[in-house]
């Protein structure tokens, strides 16, 4: 099995951060909202907490799919989030979605405050993946719902490489590079599987919903 290839844990470079922002994730960001709504379809109102947001395309999302939530988003990439905050005026969220400047672990993150729990794309950024988990079970409300969604180590470099090329043909060059270091720096699901168990979470689910990307899911 390819052995896992951390990758550093912000992306707060100017042209990787506006690369991503301007990418066309609606297939992959469409389809995390799909599962979310298919798994917890009684959930319609609350405070959501992204934890993650980036450029907050999936936070807007969200916020689409559901009229009656706000969307809180942290990141620790002031770039991304700067990149977030004029994409959430230009499309009239602004009463409803705040981004917030966050390294986890944040200890003044407010305890048990969030009826949702989200995130997509971080956790294989994370070394030290607990730093997630325990962000999860300190930030959600009992019985929170939670979706987590993200990439999947490829068993091979032969297949980061088809996947990049199948993905990513089309993107800008950094864009290029970030996906294949971001295969190569994912999670397994077995691997996922043992960090739940750890933190606590073992009544988590975890799925493989496509040929790269991981579903895990719950309530706190």
């Amino acid at each position: 099995m390819l052995p896992r290839t951390p990758e550093p844990d912000l992306m707060d470079d100017a042209m990787q951060a506006l690369a991503y922002a301007q990418a066309d994730f609606s297939e992959p960001h469409d389809a995390f909202v799909a599962h979310f709504r298919r798994l917890f379809p009684a959930f319609c109102d609350g405070n959501v907490l992204d934890l993650g947001c980036g450029p907050a395309d999936i936070a807007m999302r969200f916020c689409n799919a559901l009229p009656a939530i706000s969307v809180t988003g942290v990141d620790g990439a002031e770039t991304m989030l700067e990149l977030g905050r004029a994409a959430i005026e230009r499309h009239g969220l602004a009463a409803r979605l705040a981004l917030e400047r966050r390294y986890l672990p944040d200890p003044t993150l407010a305890p048990a405050s969030y009826d949702a729990v989200i995130s997509n794309s971080l956790l294989h950024h994370l070394d030290h993946p607990s730093v997630l988990w325990q962000t999860v079970r300190h930030a959600a409300r009992p019985a929170a719902p939670v979706a987590v969604m993200d990439l999947m180590r490829p068993a091979s470099l032969e297949e980061a490489q088809q996947r990049t090329e199948r993905y990513a043909a089309g993107a800008p060059a950094v864009l290029r590079h970030d996906f294949y270091h971001s295969l190569l720096a994912a999670y397994r699901p077995d691997e996922v599987r043992a960090q739940l168990d750890s933190a606590g979470l073992a009544h988590f689910a975890v799925a493989t919903v496509s040929d790269r990307h991981l579903l895990i899911w719950g309530t706190c």
